[in-house]
């Protein structure tokens, strides 16, 4: 569009909008630079469509290895209680699968001294008269345990609840495994002694309670005035897996059944349950869900790039792109793969995964109607093999090379699309921001020149009238004639 001037108003002493003019001027240029401009924010929208798809893809790469892992989910093994009530138990992969009948006779136990009441209440002294001291000596771990010395000196720590602060400091420092507290009721104060550990490493028994004189000298038959019960738990658990005895110092028996952990509840001494050990098919279950919802995120974020927009007839911004086109390719030939034979687990349809008309999977049924569930409880092994077969090489060990190649950070497919829209946007970037320091330097030289017009422009009426004035004052008259009118000058003339 041209720029114009108003030739009437020029030249009354208002001069021109030069800031106006300059952009009007700048205006005609501006038509690429808007062209750019979109093309740097279609590549940033390009760029975030790319970067989606990546995750895309690398989520559909860890569902992948989860299934091709040989100790992964796949292979994952559980162990489950006819009554849990009495026993609970985990497996690990190493787990054997079989069927097991456990008997339960007693559980681990903590070991417990405690004390009658004593007379005084907790604040009272344990040393009876005529005594300066006396001496407890607490044996840990039954009778081949090791003999710790609890000294009770006259006004240090001859009370229970002083008592008690001493033994639980000395446990701490010597790692005696023991927990000292005061027990009050209806009946007194008393004093009770807790082992932290279970089965045999926790039995307690005082083996001496003694008395001594100011001089040290033992005061035969005068015990302190604690008067201790017999010893509570401190014992093993017991339990027969198949026949066959087991004692453990722990709840939790390891070793027992190979890669079985068993977690006793309680005892039951006549009731025998039944442990099964096989395949954890939640777990297999889980992990070949992960993977179809992986996949169905990638395939149909690539789908919506090739759905035509019916308001505009456009498809996303990568559909032109013929590398989404390989990728599509890529992942329809990996999710087709089969193996031959494997007791008709031979594709994902077999496993009752099947494939939708838009390329996604839906987990329903095979042909013979079995869940899969089903089919993993019915052959764990040829499941297992779909996936992960040596020879020929399993479904997962398949796709997962490929994933390995599609998601390579410098080769794979949407990595160099990305790479490739970087270089792009920073080279559109690179001239836009060049054009707009060309249009800079151009309206300051452009504000310097129409700015010198403009002076001209507001100092015209003054010239004109100056030049009125002179010629009004040289112009000749004449005496014989009347005298000459005075001649104006006016614009144009």
């Amino acid at each position: 569009m041209a720029i114009s001037l108003n030739p009437a108003t020029l030249l009354n002493g208002n001069g021109i909008d030069v800031n106006s003019l300059v952009s009007q001027i700048q205006a005609q240029q501006s038509g690429q630079l808007q062209i750019w401009q979109q093309r740097q924010t279609d590549l940033q929208t390009q760029a975030t469509a790319l970067q989606t798809l990546n995750t895309d893809l690398s989520n559909l790469a860890t569902a992948v290895n989860a299934l091709k892992d040989p100790l992964g989910p796949l292979a994952a093994m559980s162990a489950t209680s006819s009554l849990p009530a009495i026993l609970t138990a985990t497996a690990q992969n190493s787990a054997i699968a079989g069927n097991h009948t456990i008997v339960v006779s007693s559980l681990a136990s903590a070991g417990t001294l405690y004390t009658d009441a004593v007379a005084g209440g907790a604040d009272a002294s344990l040393l009876p008269s005529g005594a300066a001291s006396g001496d407890l000596k607490l044996q840990i771990g039954g009778a081949n345990g090791a003999t710790q010395d609890i000294a009770i000196t006259k006004g240090s720590n001859d009370t229970l609840n002083t008592l008690v602060k001493y033994i639980n400091q000395q446990s701490s420092q010597n790692n005696w495994g023991v927990t000292a507290a005061v027990l009050t009721d209806a009946s007194g104060s008393r004093l009770a002694i807790y082992s932290q550990s279970t089965g045999t490493p926790g039995a307690l028994a005082i083996t001496s309670n003694t008395t001594s004189d100011a001089n040290g000298n033992i005061i035969p038959d005068t015990p302190t005035n604690l008067t201790f019960e017999d010893p509570v738990g401190g014992t093993d658990a017991n339990l027969t897996i198949d026949g066959i005895p087991f004692s453990s110092t722990s709840n939790t028996v390891t070793g027992a059944i190979p890669g079985v952990t068993l977690n006793l509840v309680s005892a039951e001494q006549n009731v025998p349950l039944q442990l099964s050990v096989g395949i954890d098919s939640t777990q297999a279950s889980t992990a070949v869900n992960a993977f179809v919802v992986a996949y169905n995120a990638l395939v149909t974020a690539i789908n919506q790039q090739f759905t035509v927009d019916s308001s505009t007839n456009t498809e996303g911004p990568l559909g032109a792109d013929s590398n989404l086109r390989s990728l599509q390719s890529s992942l329809l030939s990996d999710i087709s793969y089969s193996l031959k034979g494997n007791s008709g687990l031979v594709n994902l349809s077999s496993l009752g995964i099947n494939m939708n008309n838009d390329g996604t999977l839906t987990v329903g049924t095979a042909a013979d109607g079995r869940t899969l569930d089903q089919i993993i409880s019915d052959n764990p092994q040829a499941f297992q093999n779909f996936f992960q077969s040596a020879s020929p090489t399993g479904f997962a060990n398949n796709f997962s090379k490929d994933l390995t190649n599609l998601t390579s950070p410098t080769l794979g497919i949407l990595n160099l699309d990305l790479a490739q829209n970087t270089t792009e946007q920073s080279a559109v970037s690179d001239t836009i921001s060049n054009f707009q320091d060309q249009l800079a330097t151009q309206k300051q030289q452009l504000i310097q020149e129409y700015s010198q017009v403009n002076a001209t422009l507001e100092e015209y009426p003054y010239l004109l009238a100056e030049i009125t004035a002179q010629l009004g004052n040289i112009l000749p008259t004449s005496s014989n004639t009347s005298p000459t009118q005075g001649t104006t000058l006016t614009s144009g003339s």
